[in-house]
C-alpha cells in the first residue's frame, strides 16, 4: 500500500481528493493537513510514502514543508500538486526537492498514476510544467565558463556531487552511489553551492551541464 499525506488549505479539495485516491486498491490516504508545517508533522506521526503539497499556503506554505520533511525525512516523496505553473512557483518547488510537480486539472487517473510513479522514484512533471523548466534551462544568461585554474579548486567530490545533482539525484541517491552518510551529501552540496555562488540545487545542475563537468 501506498500511504499518502494530503496537504492543502481548502478543506473541501483535500477531503475530496482523499475520497478520489482511497478508490485505488494500492493507495491509503493516512492524513490530511492545512498547510506545509500539519504535513511536516504528519510525516513524523503517519510515515507517508508520498506527500501530495499544494503550494501557495498561508503562513507554511509549500516550499516551507517540502524542504523541512526532505531535511528530516529524506525517504518521503514530495509530488506537487497545485493549480500554479508560473516560473517563481515550479522554481520554488524544485529548488526545495520536490520529486515531481503536476496540475489539478490534471485528470484523476493521471493523478494517481503520478503518485505511484513517485512513489517508485521516478520524477513527473506535467507538460507545461516540464516546459517551463526547459525554457528556463535554455533561456538563463550563459555562465563564464570556469578557468582551468578554478576548476582545479573543485575537489573530486565536489565533482562528484555535481555530476549526481545534474543527474537528478536527492541526498539519498547520492549518498547510496557514493557510500556516504545523507548528513555528509547534505552539507557537502550547501557548501558546493556557496562556493560557487549558487542558490539551490536546479541552478547548481544547470552550472555543471553548462560547464561541462557532468
Amino acid at each position: 500500500m501506498i500511504r499518502i499525506v494530503i496537504a492543502d488549505d481548502i478543506q473541501i479539495l483535500r477531503q475530496g481528493l482523499a475520497a478520489i485516491l482511497s478508490q485505488d486498491k494500492e493507495i491509503i490516504v493516512v492524513g490530511l493537513a492545512a498547510d506545509g508545517k500539519e504535513a511536516w508533522e504528519l510525516c513524523g506521526t503517519e510515515r507517508p510514502d508520498v506527500v501530495l503539497m499544494d503550494m501557495r499556503m498561508p503562513e507554511y506554505d509549500g516550499s516551507w514543508g517540502i524542504s523541512r520533511i526532505k531535511e528530516d525525512f529524506p525517504e518521503v516523496k514530495i509530488l506537487v500538486l497545485t493549480t500554479f505553473d508560473d516560473a517563481k512557483t515550479v522554481e520554488a518547488a524544485v529548488g526545495s526537492g520536490a520529486d515531481g510537480y503536476i496540475l489539478k486539472e490534471m485528470e484523476d487517473e493521471r493523478v494517481i498514476q503520478s503518485i505511484k510513479a513517485v512513489c517508485g522514484g521516478i520524477r513527473v512533471f506535467g507538460d507545461s510544467v516540464f516546459e517551463e523548466l526547459r525554457r528556463q534551462m535554455v533561456s538563463s544568461a550563459e555562465p563564464k565558463p570556469l578557468e582551468a585554474t578554478e576548476v582545479a579548486k573543485l575537489t573530486k567530490r565536489e565533482r562528484e556531487f555535481m555530476r549526481c545533482v545534474s543527474r537528478g539525484m536527492d541526498n539519498k541517491e547520492i549518498a547510496a552511489e557514493l557510500f556516504l552518510a545523507e548528513g555528509t551529501v547534505r552539507n557537502g552540496i550547501s557548501r558546493l553551492l556557496e562556493k560557487l555562488g549558487l542558490k539551490d540545487r536546479t541552478q547548481l545542475a544547470v552550472f555543471t551541464v553548462k560547464n561541462r563537468l557532468d
